[in-house]
């Protein structure tokens, strides 16, 4: 099978690349290496250093015996991924290219603006691509859970059956989304959705939550193939940002209350899902949504995980919680259905906190460089467009909730 990654050198396409060439796919791909140029403009580095694009290539090649198809390009500019899919006629298409922080959506109107155009546009160009050069190929596009919000009622997989005024119809479950880029999420959906059905594409669209996770197993073979780990304030996912801050025995940084629930799943677990997802495509003009997630915890719960396993391994550490830069509700309801990832055989290898200790184990090594970008790691990008850091809160407030 002949997968192209869009946004092959990020977090997840780097280790997608990796999991399916060490079981016989053929790879190829498309970056622009921006995820580099977005954190190192907000002054921050992956916590594990991280090859350079020429280094992966060697040792892709050295390790798998192939070479790596990765192509430098805009996916916003519609010839280079037209080309890019007409030369290697793909039989799916992963696309991860996009901008994918909330925080970075909110920082100002350059970047909110920047953020919905770069999305929305790099998704319309791939479907009108695949309707002119391989209208054959199953879409896996990214979306996130965030797409949803936190709704008083239980969230299906991007259908729901409703009744109203006697009539009953299935309608796409509301989106409810808290940011600039989780819009450009829903936009994104709604377009694959139309594009399947006058197109007869056929795609699935991943509502994915929150991930973490240091390596998957493909990566130990060669310390130049390890993905990135971020942990600053735009793209550093809550159990990453929390591991690195019990590395230098700095406070876990909970927003708010904590109460806030969402959705988890390690690397490694997403790596299985996908692979599942590329094995059982849709049928021909389908749309297909599925939740991909494994636990559901409050950000509370998983700062009390990451104190525990730290202290098991010797790390001091402690929960503060800051005022919330976000407008978000701080307890709600929060209950996801994902029965389509299980029904294709998806078993979970880890939980929170098994994964949780083998995280803190791969950054021990790198406390120092996680330590000198310490100033990142209370937020000072706010919802309502100012830019100040987030206060600590009383304790009497921290425990009142």
């Amino acid at each position: 099978m002949r997968i192209f990654i869009a946004g092959m050198d990020g977090y997840l396409g780097w280790s997608l690349a990796l999991y399916l060439a060490a079981r016989g796919y053929e790879i190829a791909g498309a970056d622009r290496f921006l995820r580099r140029k977005w954190v190192a403009e907000i002054g921050s580095y992956s916590a594990l250093p991280i090859a350079s694009p020429e280094e992966r290539a060697r040792a892709f090649h050295e390790n798998f015996g192939k070479m790596l198809q990765l192509s430098v390009g805009d996916l916003c500019d519609y010839g280079f991924v037209r080309d890019s899919l007409a030369q290697f006629q793909p039989d799916a298409i992963v696309h991860f290219g996009q901008m994918p922080s909330a925080p970075y959506s909110m920082m100002d109107v350059h970047r909110s603006i920047w953020t919905q155009t770069n999305n929305i546009t790099s998704n319309l160009n791939i479907l009108w691509a695949m309707h002119e050069v391989c209208p054959q190929a199953h879409l896996i596009k990214l979306g996130t859970m965030g797409e949803y919000g936190t709704p008083g009622l239980d969230i299906p997989e991007g259908f729901f059956e409703v009744e109203f005024r006697g009539r009953r119809d299935r309608l796409p479950f509301p989106r409810q989304p808290g940011s600039f880029y989780h819009l450009s999420k829903v936009h994104d959906s709604h377009n694959t959705a139309f594009a399947c059905k006058v197109f007869r594409l056929r795609a699935t669209d991943v509502m994915q939550g929150v991930v973490f996770g240091t390596h998957i197993a493909e990566m130990n073979v060669d310390p130049r193939l390890r993905s990135r780990l971020d942990f600053d304030q735009c793209f550093g996912t809550t159990i990453n940002r929390f591991c690195c801050q019990a590395i230098i025995h700095h406070p876990l940084t909970i927003y708010g209350a904590g109460g806030q629930r969402r959705g988890y799943l390690p690397l490694r677990d997403v790596m299985q899902c996908l692979h599942l997802i590329l094995q059982n495509p849709p049928a021909d003009g389908e749309y297909r949504v599925i939740n991909q997630f494994d636990e559901c915890h409050s950000i509370r719960e998983l700062a009390q995980l990451v104190e525990d396993v730290s202290r098991e391994l010797g790390y001091a550490t402690c929960q503060t919680h800051y005022e919330n830069p976000r407008i978000e509700a701080e307890s709600h309801h929060y209950r996801p259905d994902r029965e389509q990832l299980l029904q294709l055989g998806y078993r979970p290898h880890h939980d929170v906190k098994s994964e949780i200790r083998i995280m803190l184990n791969d950054l021990a090594q790198h406390a120092e460089r996680i330590a000198a970008k310490r100033d990142l790691l209370i937020p000072d990008i706010r919802w309502d467009g100012s830019r100040r850091k987030s206060a600590a809160l009383p304790a009497v407030k921290q425990h009142s909730q």
